[in-house]
């Protein structure tokens, strides 16, 4: 079914993004997006998933392949009883059977399969759902195997896209992921996943507790796969920034809008923020934001909207990443270089876009994030 509420992008929206991922979906292969809060996770996945945008890429769906990338969201799973050994087979039902219900939706009303092998879809997927079968727990991986198959022999090419993947790894047991890595395997050419989370794989995972080497089976698919998304680019950003200017009917001049851009670090999030609350800096001419931009930053990073959006960046950070930050905001920070995990850390905050070194400094990015840092950051909001 087609999201008619969606705003489209303009097609080459994350081009440099959009046409790695792109690059790795024609060769059936699969990739972890890493990217903190504010960064436009949603505008990127619904880009993605759009039929269009994976033409314009991708030569074999331009030529008529059958594809479709399936957008898996978390919260959409029902709600689980406490994790327990006993209750592992309920849990995965519960992974299989969200992923055959967008698979449902992503094809409904099914005129690309024949007629007969629709209705085995529809009916392998009724059954899934049948909760009178006492072995329905453990039947959920077949059913959908079943389900994935009716579209695998008719050729379709299929991604499913996991937004929030951190949260399906606290939800769902290893277990699961370790069946898809099986239905991959099974199905090479037809069958990928997308991850989007907010630090690499390995981190989460460490985080959560989960074993290495018990889930690697599944987090190998996408050792050679991993993009970090940063803030938009530079016509990209504008072009966020116009459709507000014209969505919310205001004026601002070029230079207002350099420095919304400039404050933001073009941050998604932060830029959608920071442009409500650029009314509220009082009367902006050239001349104030070229003279008295710290002040301005500073007031902008006190706005309860961008003090928010500056706090989902924050806290989809490890606690080693923010105690680096505030340590980088002192005038004489006291950081170990020669330690290799401090070495690991200051180039995950990097590649995360949120540390530069400028001029032989180290410098906290964006500007209206280092404004937050330097503040409170743990404080209530």
């Amino acid at each position: 079914m087609a999201n008619t509420r969606t705003r489209k992008q303009p097609m080459e929206f994350r081009q440099q993004e959009v046409g790695y991922v792109m690059e790795r979906w024609r060769a059936s292969d699969s990739c972890s997006l890493v990217g903190v809060g504010s960064v436009g996770k949603s505008n990127l996945l619904q880009h993605l998933s759009d039929p269009e945008v994976q033409a314009f890429y991708m030569q074999d769906v331009a030529d008529g392949k059958p594809f479709k990338a399936i957008i898996i969201d978390p919260s959409m799973l029902g709600p689980l009883s406490g994790i327990t050994p006993e209750n592992e087979p309920e849990r995965c039902w519960a992974g299989y059977e969200l992923m055959m219900h967008r698979l449902f939706l992503g094809f409904y009303p099914f005129d690309n399969l024949p007629p007969g092998d629709a209705q085995v879809f529809y009916d392998t997927y009724q059954t899934l759902q049948d909760g009178t079968n006492p072995l329905y727990a453990y039947m959920g991986l077949r059913y959908f195997e079943l389900g994935l198959e009716v579209f695998m022999r008719n050729g379709v090419q299929i991604v499913f896209m996991f937004d929030e993947f951190e949260e399906m790894l606290k939800q769902l047991p290893v277990k699961f992921f370790l069946t898809l890595r099986g239905l991959r395997d099974t199905n090479k050419r037809s069958l990928s996943y997308l991850t989007f989370t907010r630090s690499p794989l390995p981190g989460v995972i460490d985080h959560l507790g989960i074993k290495a080497l018990e889930i690697e089976p599944f987090t190998e698919l996408f050792t050679d796969s991993v993009v970090f998304v940063g803030p938009y680019n530079e016509n990209d950003a504008r072009n966020m920034i116009n459709d507000l200017i014209r969505r919310n009917d205001r004026k601002y001049e070029s230079y207002a809008v350099d420095f919304l851009l400039w404050a933001t670090g073009r941050y998604a999030g932060l830029m959608r923020s920071g442009f409500r609350a650029l009314e509220n800096l009082g009367h902006l001419d050239a001349n104030t934001v070229m003279t008295e931009s710290e002040r301005l930053v500073h007031e902008l990073a006190l706005k309860r909207a961008v003090r928010i959006e500056c706090k989902t960046i924050w806290l989809s950070l490890s606690e080693k990443e923010r105690s680096m930050l505030k340590e980088f905001t002192k005038p004489r920070p006291s950081v170990d270089s020669n330690n290799l995990d401090t070495q690991e850390t200051f180039a995950l905050l990097q590649q995360k876009r949120l540390l530069k070194i400028q001029s032989g400094r180290v410098m906290i990015e964006p500007p209206v994030f280092h404004s937050f840092v330097v503040s409170n950051p743990d404080a209530e909001i």
